[in-house]
């Protein structure tokens, strides 16, 4: 009798256990279980001492005031099991070296990997040098702000982790993309700064010329909207993504966050967000824009006051994007899956010739001259003929729910973020270009035959001619994998 007990006890205990389990790890025990939480903060980044260089032109700029400020802006989201992080800076280029070692800062502050935190630039040609190009040099101490910087807003953001829901939306927004590369008549193009006749296409072109033909490339007029908002719905943060290199008009001397930055601020009074709680963070991201600006060169338009069209742009995203939130149906819970890849590319240096011809021009300068622009090229041909054969870049893809996002440490070419989106796994898919490091433009091959300034080999143009390919090989794969 006691044995039979004894065995019924262990047959019941067994049954209560596979009951136990069936109840912890089916769907509905998952769904009652999970935990979305988010945060955003903003971190200045405005230099602290003037004049300051700036990156954005050929030749060396001093800023002697700051017309709007700079920031870090910084979005921390996690599903429960593992966070990711996306950081976007006003600045015009950030070098992969400081990106590394913000997150670097930023993982031993807060534990989060660095593999799962996406850092871009937003291109703006109006903030300090961070990467030494052409004539611009960077101040090293400013370069060690904006890495504690950068580091600090993944640290208060993550600190402010709160239950949060979270959805997205795509809306079209085709009045300010323009692309910048037109086909001529002949005899419309002159040689490039190596003395050849070979281009096909002119950047930026006279606007109402009667000589242009037709843009080289297509443009990109989606606006992406990422938002998080409290379980009671204020808005956290919203995270923006447009196709657009800048639009400038800055006044002369200033440091400025351009329309990225006045989004920003733009975007919080669209949704009525109470500036007295400084709890929200709106975020402007760039995507695929090395060929695209908001100039019309059949129509062009009057000269505008400074800033007047920065302030037009902006709020022509802002209300595309605002009314995007209005339609988005944002959800307790959304997987985070990112997926990271370290690939190699090759350089496109130049022969014994050119590296020649480059010191002959620049024999006859005088040290600390302002270059002309055959010079410039000429600097440029020196520097990267002494460039390894190949480099490593740093590419990124991130899914939230049926979200995807790629990253890329380039300035893409409309065409290329168009690919990833029609061969991309999920449902609604963008590209956050000048990601996790700066590796110049990023052109197609079709593009690198027809020539143009995008593709002038300089340390801004100089990875291989077959170099999207494999960027858009890899990123695809990567959605998939995120996607399984």
């Amino acid at each position: 009798m006691q044995k039979h007990l004894v065995k019924m006890r262990r047959r019941l205990a067994a049954i209560l256990a596979i009951v136990f389990a069936c109840l912890t790890f089916s769907p509905l025990a998952n769904a009652d279980s999970r935990k979305f939480r988010a945060a955003a903060a903003a971190v200045d980044i405005t230099p602290r001492k003037f004049p300051v260089s700036m990156t954005g032109s050929f030749w060396d700029r001093k800023a002697t005031y700051a017309r709007d400020p700079l920031h870090a802006r910084c979005l921390v989201l996690d599903d429960g099991k593992s966070k990711a992080v996306i950081v976007v800076c006003d600045s015009c280029l950030i070098s992969r070296e400081i990106f590394d070692e913000a997150k670097r800062r930023a993982e031993n502050a807060t534990g989060i990997p660095t593999h799962r935190m996406l850092m871009s630039a937003t291109h703006t040609h109006s903030a300090p040098t961070a990467v030494p190009l052409a004539q611009c040099k960077p101040d090293s101490e400013y370069v060690k702000f904006l890495i504690r910087q950068i580091a600090r807003s993944v640290q208060e953001a993550n600190a402010r982790l709160a239950p949060a829901e979270i959805g997205w939306a795509i809306v079209k927004e085709p009045s300010e993309v323009f692309n910048r590369r037109w086909k001529m008549k002949p005899g419309n193009i002159a040689a490039n700064p190596f003395g050849e006749k070979t281009d096909r296409v002119r950047m930026n072109p006279p606007r109402g010329s009667s000589a242009l033909v037709e843009p080289a490339g297509p443009t990109d007029p989606d606006v992406a909207v990422l938002s998080v908002r409290s379980l009671d719905g204020e808005p956290i943060a919203l995270l923006a993504n447009y196709s657009l290199h800048y639009v400038g008009g800055i006044p002369s001397g200033a440091v400025s966050a351009d329309y990225f930055g006045e989004f920003a601020r733009q975007i919080g009074r669209r949704l009525k967000v109470d500036p007295s709680k400084r709890s929200f963070v709106g975020m402007m991201s760039n995507g695929t824009s090395g060929d695209i600006n908001n100039l019309n060169f059949r129509k062009p338009r009057p000269r505008a006051e400074p800033f007047v069209r920065v302030r037009e742009v902006a709020a022509k995203i802002a209300d595309a994007a605002s009314a995007a939130y209005g339609e988005i149906k944002h959800r307790p819970w959304a997987l985070l899956a990112m997926s990271e890849r370290e690939i190699a590319l090759g350089v496109r240096r130049p022969n014994d010739m050119e590296v020649e011809r480059a010191k002959q021009i620049l024999a006859k300068v005088k040290e600390g001259a302002r270059r002309s622009l055959l010079e410039i090229y000429a600097q440029e041909t020196l520097v990267l003929s002494k460039y390894p054969a190949k480099v490593k870049l740093k590419l990124q893809a991130l899914r939230i729910g049926q979200l995807g996002i790629t990253a890329l440490p380039c300035e893409a070419f409309a065409a290329i973020g168009l690919e990833i989106k029609k061969r991309s796994p999920l449902k609604f898919t963008f590209t956050i270009g000048l990601a996790n490091g700066y590796n110049g433009y990023l052109p197609t091959p079709e593009h690198h035959t027809l020539g143009g300034y995008e593709t002038w080999r300089s340390r801004w143009s100089y990875l291989e001619a077959d170099a999207s390919r494999k960027i858009v090989t890899n990123l695809i794969e990567m959605l998939k994998e995120t996607s399984r």
